[in-house]
């Protein structure tokens, strides 16, 4: 098994910096890493160093791709004569809102899902409830106001604040019921190959963790679960392991998930 990391800007041959801690604390585990330049996914012969081995199994750990680049990520392993550990179907399923939330709609917060021409104000006035939160199918709102409003009018605004700061919106609008959340319960885990991981080896994982994994079929994908104010755990989201940041986590104890 080898993990790709996207490369330095400025140096194709070296894992960007914001990656450097993830790639030692495997290598130190026994594993190889690359680099990739994910600005030559387009290019008949993407930037990867050193070359991919032969028949080796790829995982990817970086930022998150767009359904077309991650293709082109595909690709490129392919090409090269090695596999991706994770489709395409398995990134799209954990990393897109609208293919997971079925498979545990009882577990999360109720959520519907609209494009941007839609009348928006309209269809948050029929749901009736008091407060909204608001993403695409990828991202919230992290500037500006945040993600969450209380009435339907302000829906226009804040979609036009995402599209200004993040620069599109990817797939459409998820509207998302605000439940009453102990912010600071919130914690990720890591499912690799059907088996749970918790930030501190030995932490216990939560019933509701639990079921939610058995439910995602992907080798590998994230949890994040909090606690209610009534004391009830609850789904925050699913996303795609590889490109899931690592809150809560060390470099170290992310290495430790795939022992060898």
């Amino acid at each position: 098994m080898i993990f790709l990391f996207p490369s330095d800007y400025f140096n194709p041959k070296q894992v960007d910096e914001m990656y450097i801690e993830q790639a030692a604390s495997l290598n130190k585990a026994g594993f190889n890493t690359a680099a990739i330049c994910l600005e030559s996914l387009g290019d008949n012969s993407p930037k990867i160093s050193p070359p991919l081995p032969p028949n080796s199994e790829v995982v990817y750990r970086g930022w998150m791709l767009s359904p077309s680049d991650y293709e082109l990520l595909v690709n490129a392993v392919e090409s090269a004569g090695a596999f991706p550990f994770t489709s395409q179907a398995e990134y799209l399923l954990t990393h897109y809102l609208p293919n997971w939330y079925p498979a545990i709609a009882d577990l999360t917060p109720a959520t519907k899902f609209y494009t941007i021409d839609d009348d928006l104000e309209s269809e948050l006035r029929t749901l009736g409830w008091e407060r909204f939160f608001i993403k695409d199918y990828v991202k919230s709102l992290k500037t500006s106001g945040g993600s969450i409003i209380e009435h339907p009018s302000e829906i226009r605004a804040i979609v036009a604040e995402m599209q200004k700061f993040r620069g599109t919106i990817e797939g459409g609008i998820c509207v998302r019921l605000v439940e009453d959340f102990v912010v600071e319960s919130e914690k990720r885990y890591f499912a690799v190959r059907g088996k749970l991981f918790a930030a501190c080896e030995g932490e216990e994982i939560p019933d509701i963790v639990r079921e939610c994994a058995a439910r995602i079929y992907s080798k590998f994908f994230s949890v994040d679960a909090v606690e209610r104010q009534d004391g009830v755990k609850r789904i925050v989201e699913i996303g795609d392991g590889q490109v899931s940041d690592l809150v809560g986590w060390s470099a170290e104890r992310f290495a430790q998930l795939w022992g060898r």
